[in-house]
């Protein structure tokens, strides 16, 4: 078997090639890239990320993104084993939320086992040459060194008899957007990062005698926030080696993932969104951590507004959120410092019962329309779309060793209300109101009046600023003190 694995894997070839793509997802992409002093970017590594995007024969379906590191072996072999450990007859609807949530653990397991195998011989042939320090085995240690080296994080949701299940590995992140039929749209995200700073994980680490203060000072692990990974045979393998790690009695970096489900998703109108660790970090790094999910859901459904197909929905998003990235790198100012460069970003959008445009209709004509509450501008057109957005974020489930006791979606109510430019943010212990306004420059969050201009026979609307004295002063500036008659302004 793992000969098998080991030839598949030399000869690129899929498992899964057979297995017929979702039709009701759409993903976008977008490759790393770190900027010069005079904002042009370069590409500083081939992208590393992966997703599937799956349907079974009965009804079954399997999304996931993969954030690779240190090369895309493991996201790409995870992509394609956990596949085939899950939707070639492992999964049937007679099983209980308990049965599915066995095999989804059970097939993360055996991703990592079945990945460290096809490595085996080069690990083997590594060990062997490092006895021996000669000019010509430097050369071949490096090629072992980059074959064996590398991981991944995985956010992963499966839909078995239309009930969503969630499993969650690492730093990337998952956000269930639901709309009600005022329009508002309440957005829960679903599980916590395993990251150094993620309270329970630091709890876990404690228990096996890893000194979590020290973690928590130093915020990453052999280079990474996460604290559990796909694949990465340095940490995985050598831990008793790594100092911050030694005194761990067993395995402390795992790659078990945190169940969540199931949620039915019967009377449910909506889209599920699964990122990777690069596009919300390059969203935060942009314009803060604050009010990130509000953001990227205003996104989604602003594209979903104004296009019919989910991957040029997908794509757009994540362009726009690599165009709000350079811009505040380029611009100069606060934030600027965090946007020097991003890591490749990957957005995986599954709709729930939610239509896309339709061009040809009106909002009078049943085409979609949202209350103005969170103001969103597409590049390509003038106009605004916007919504209504209340945020419930999931508390910390309870972890013994790696388990999530808790493993239940977290279920929220959404916050009636009126359609004024805010945003509630609620969690499940504490609620408060927030300024849909957000912190730091260039936010997608503006203030607007209430009373939103009519538009005059024309089709246009009075300007909301006026620039009368900006033109006075400049043509004084610019005209030796003539007259602004004929300047600039508005005639």
């Amino acid at each position: 078997m793992a000969a098998q694995r080991r030839n598949l894997m030399q000869s690129h070839q899929s498992w899964t090639d057979d297995l017929p793509l979702c039709q009701m997802c759409g993903v976008g992409t977008a490759p790393n890239c770190v900027y010069s002093p005079d904002g042009k970017g370069t590409q500083g590594h081939p992208n590393e990320d992966a997703h599937l995007r799956f349907r079974s024969e009965d009804g079954c379906f399997l999304y996931g993104v993969f954030n690779g590191y240190d090369g895309s072996r493991v996201a790409s072999f995870a992509s394609q084993c956990l596949t085939a450990e899950l939707l070639l007859g492992q999964l049937k609807s007679s099983h209980t939320d308990n049965d599915v949530r066995r095999i989804l653990t059970q097939a993360f397991d055996v991703v990592e086992k079945s990945y460290f195998e096809t490595i085996d011989d080069a690990l083997a042939e590594k060990a062997h040459l490092s006895n021996y320090v000669l000019p010509h085995n430097e050369e071949r240690l490096k090629e072992l060194e980059l074959e064996v080296s590398g991981g991944a994080t995985a956010a992963v949701a499966l839909i078995l008899n239309n009930k969503l299940y969630i499993a969650n590995l690492g730093t990337n992140r998952v956000l269930l957007c639901k709309s009600s039929s005022d329009g508002q749209n309440q957005v829960l995200q679903i599980g916590r990062p395993h990251s150094t700073d993620n309270e329970d994980e630091l709890q876990r680490l404690a228990a096996l005698g890893v000194d979590s203060a020290r973690v928590r000072q130093a915020g990453q692990i052999v280079g990474k926030s996460s604290t559990r990974r796909l694949g990465d045979y340095r940490v995985k393998l050598n831990y008793n080696e790594i100092d911050l790690l030694s005194a761990a009695k067993t395995k402390p970096i795992i790659a078990e993932p945190e169940i969540h489900g199931s949620q039915s998703l019967d009377s449910v109108s909506g889209f599920l969104l699964l990122m990777s660790e690069g596009l919300i970090n390059a969203l935060e790094s942009a314009h803060g951590p604050e009010q990130a999910n509000q953001e990227i859901v205003a996104m989604v459904a602003a594209e979903l507004a104004q296009q019919n197909s989910l991957e040029a929905v997908a794509q757009s998003v994540v362009e726009r959120v690599k165009r709000l990235h350079h811009d505040v790198y380029v611009s100069g100012r606060q934030r600027a410092t965090y946007c020097s460069r991003h890591e490749d970003m990957t957005l995986l959008i599954r709709t729930l019962n939610y239509p896309l445009a339709d061009g040809a209709l009106t909002p009078t004509q049943g085409g979609r329309i949202y209350p103005v509450s969170v103001p969103y501008s597409n590049s390509q057109s003038t106009s605004k779309t916007s919504v209504t957005l209340s945020l419930v974020m999931p508390s910390q489930g309870t972890l013994t060793n790696g388990t999530n006791t808790a493993s239940t979606l977290e279920e929220g109510t959404p916050t009636p209300g009126s359609q004024s430019p805010t945003a509630t943010l609620q969690s499940t212990n504490t609620q408060t109101q927030s300024s849909s306004s957000s912190s730091g420059d260039g936010s997608l969050f503006r203030q607007r009046g209430s009373q939103a201009a009519q538009p005059d026979e024309t089709g246009r609307v009075p300007p909301y600023v006026d620039f009368t004295q900006f033109y006075e002063l400049w043509s004084n500036d610019h005209c030796d003190g003539q007259s602004t008659q004929g300047g600039l302004g508005p005639q």
